[in-house]
């Protein structure tokens, strides 16, 4: 059997020559423009000579170019409508999905047995390594995602609003200094997740403590790690009101009964295309329907 080029080159080629544009083509694939440009390159190569005719902003395909699509082009459409055709009811639907831990383990996974019950042929590969965003595409179908705001050129629906809280340990309070005062953060650590690296910066701001240093910061890239460390007392989590309620752990407390919005929503994201694949449909239509309720 001869040797193929990356499918992924090939859908890069397809994209960039429908849409004449390598931008179009990566905002519908998801990847940076570079990233694509790599891709149609590699085929290139592949078949050594060039496919487009370049221009400042377009590309055009070249005799060649329009001679493979022709051939490929259909290939490529009908190769999406069998891997469809094979997920009809009854079969195994897989979903590729990128999600945090913490909301996996807080408010994702208490729900699964009604996604089961409902799509029983629905099963999902959880992928928690983060970055996901980033492989929407190249091993992701979707993403559940802690941001600010997210590339306009994917599709993306705001799960939640949350206030920051400030979540220590009881034992905070119940010393014979019990922290009670915003300003006795100066002599606590502070946890903030890599994902939320401005939750400090909006609380302290919020509460007009501008100035205000912790006696120390420490990064996380673990929700429920976070937590812990504050109910062992070593220091204070700056984090959401729903990881703090759903915790539903005696050993925490809020500290500070100061209201701040904070700067970082969940997401579910995924490629525009995406949600034309049944898994990612099914699983996006449970997943709204189900925070809606709560």
């Amino acid at each position: 059997m001869r040797r193929l080029p990356p499918l992924t080159a090939i859908e890069a080629f397809v994209q960039v020559a429908r849409l004449g544009s390598v931008k179009a083509a990566a905002e519908e694939l998801a990847l940076s423009s570079p990233a694509l440009s790599r891709r149609v390159q590699a085929l290139e190569r592949f078949v050594g000579k060039p496919l487009f005719e370049r221009r400042h902003q377009a590309m055009r395909l070249n005799a060649d170019g329009e001679r493979l699509l022709q051939q490929i082009g259909p290939a490529i459409d009908s190769l999406s409508d069998a891997v469809e055709a094979l997920t009809a009811p009854g079969d195994v639907l897989r979903l590729r999905l990128g999600v945090l831990p913490l909301f996996a383990s807080q408010r994702l996974f208490p729900k699964l047995g009604d996604l089961r019950a409902r799509h029983p042929e629905l099963h999902l590969d959880v992928d928690t390594a983060g970055h996901g965003i980033a492989r929407l595409g190249d091993g992701l179908d979707a993403v559940i995602a802690l941001a600010r705001d997210i590339d306009p050129a994917l599709y993306a629906h705001r799960l939640d609003r949350n206030q920051v809280y400030v979540i220590g340990g009881r034992t905070l309070l119940e010393r014979p200094d019990p922290v009670t005062r915003p300003e006795q953060l100066a002599d606590l650590t502070a946890f903030i997740h890599r994902d939320m690296p401005d939750t400090f910066t909006a609380w302290r701001q919020a509460a007009g403590l501008k100035a205000l240093e912790p006696a120390a910061i420490d990064h996380f890239d673990s929700g429920p790690l976070m937590l812990e460390a504050a109910a062992q007392g070593l220091g204070v989590a700056f984090m959401h009101e729903s990881h703090f309620l759903d915790a539903n752990d005696p050993r925490l407390v809020r500290l500070f009964d100061i209201e701040v919005m904070s700067p970082y929503s969940y997401w579910f994201v995924c490629r525009p295309r995406a949600l034309e694949s049944k898994p990612v449909r099914l699983f996006h239509d449970w997943l709204i329907g189900t925070l809606a309720a709560d």
